[in-house]
């Protein structure tokens, strides 16, 4: 782990630290890195798919069979 210094207003932390022993954190800094984790995941999906939908756009525009198309996405998935 790297240690960072994040300015956040008091009111912020003192719900933080609120609600960490609530959903089982034992501070408000775990409570954090799982927020911060949680919503870095979330974009990085977001945008895999949005890469992910270009390339199939792409693909079917340069002649690649639709089918075989589906069949590669949904191997993909299946590996997942």
């Amino acid at each position: 782990m790297t240690a960072i210094t994040i300015r956040m207003p008091e009111d912020v932390i003192e719900d933080l630290k609120k609600m960490a022993p609530l959903l089982g954190f034992s501070g408000y800094q775990p409570l954090i890195r799982a927020y911060v984790g949680q919503g870095l995941r979330e974009d990085l999906e977001r945008f895999e798919d949005s890469n992910l939908s270009a390339l199939v756009e792409e693909l079917k525009k340069r002649g690649v069979n639709p089918e075989l198309v589906e069949e590669a996405l949904r191997e993909v998935a299946a590996s997942r």
